[in-house]
């Protein structure tokens, strides 16, 4: 039974040098993005709506896209921009893939729900400029935002929800009735409806009957142990309710270290986001 609730969504104070990742980010991001700004591949600050937090950055392949990778950064809806997450598109740069990070407007300015439509928008917006399959992913915060993505009230277009091959919720947080509990709602503001509404977990998949939704779960195996529930609760509910789904846990990765592995084009967690889930039975 959990009874510190704040304890256990604290993941820097389990993590050693936990203050020595966010400079670490910064930097290997800004290298990554003056690169490719320098080489002409990437489009910063698109707008994609009227918010000054309603922007994303584009990265583009050296040739014709293969398709449309998006990654929605984490911070607990209150923290972080896209700019500190920009070399996290290199795997899938360098695999071919244009690559879409973006910003969304901070709690306590916004409500998650809002945060939401956000994020459905930017997709949209990139959708609209790169053709081919969709892959999502994102961490913490951002597996949230991704796995509503394809939820049964989906807020995407149609058409751009028909493109998504694949989603992979790193770190996620399904079942947002938990956060309700922790001092850092007192910032993000979820009542109970909200925290009903906004669960990946607590609703139904899309289109289950033609297999649209296909989830990889992937969670760092020294995590805090919420974390890995978490991860494994919407694998194991979607499963129930005809999505395709499988749950990983990577050895030897906590919270700030298993998203690491976005930036090597050879990495098992790159391979298995653009190759999307595998089906035995097929």
């Amino acid at each position: 039974m959990i009874r510190d609730w704040d304890d256990a969504y604290a993941n820097g104070d389990h993590i050693e040098n936990a203050a020595s990742f966010p400079p670490l980010w910064t930097k290997e991001a800004s290298a990554f993005r003056d690169s490719l700004i320098a080489a002409g591949r990437a489009n910063i600050d698109v707008a994609y709506g009227p918010h000054e937090r309603e922007k994303y950055d584009l990265f583009l392949p050296e040739n014709t896209p293969k398709g449309l990778m998006v990654f929605v950064h984490g911070g607990y809806w209150k923290a972080f921009d896209k700019s500190t997450w920009s070399h996290l598109a290199n795997g899938a740069n360098k695999r071919g893939w244009a690559v879409c990070l973006p910003s969304y407007t901070l709690a306590p300015e916004a409500r998650l729900a809002t945060i939401t439509r956000q994020i459905a928008a930017a997709i949209n917006h990139a959708a609209g400029t790169i053709a081919g399959p969709i892959h999502l992913s994102g961490h913490s915060a951002g597996g949230h935002l991704v796995s509503r993505m394809i939820c049964a009230d989906s807020p995407l277009a149609p058409a751009t929800l028909d493109r998504i091959h694949h989603v992979m919720s790193i770190s996620g947080l399904h079942d947002l009735r938990p956060l309700r509990n922790t001092a850092m709602n007192q910032v993000l503001n979820i009542d109970t409806s909200e925290a009903i509404s906004e669960s990946a977990a607590l609703l139904a998949p899309a289109r289950p009957e033609d297999r649209a939704a296909q989830v990889t779960c992937w969670v760092g195996a020294d995590e805090r142990p919420e974390f890995v529930r978490q991860n494994d609760l919407l694998a194991n509910i979607w499963t129930g309710l005809g999505a395709t789904t499988q749950s990983i846990h990577a050895p030897d990765r906590h919270h700030f270290s298993v998203i690491g592995d976005l930036a090597d084009p050879e990495s098992d967690m790159t391979c298995c986001l653009l190759a999307g889930i595998i089906d035995d039975g097929e």
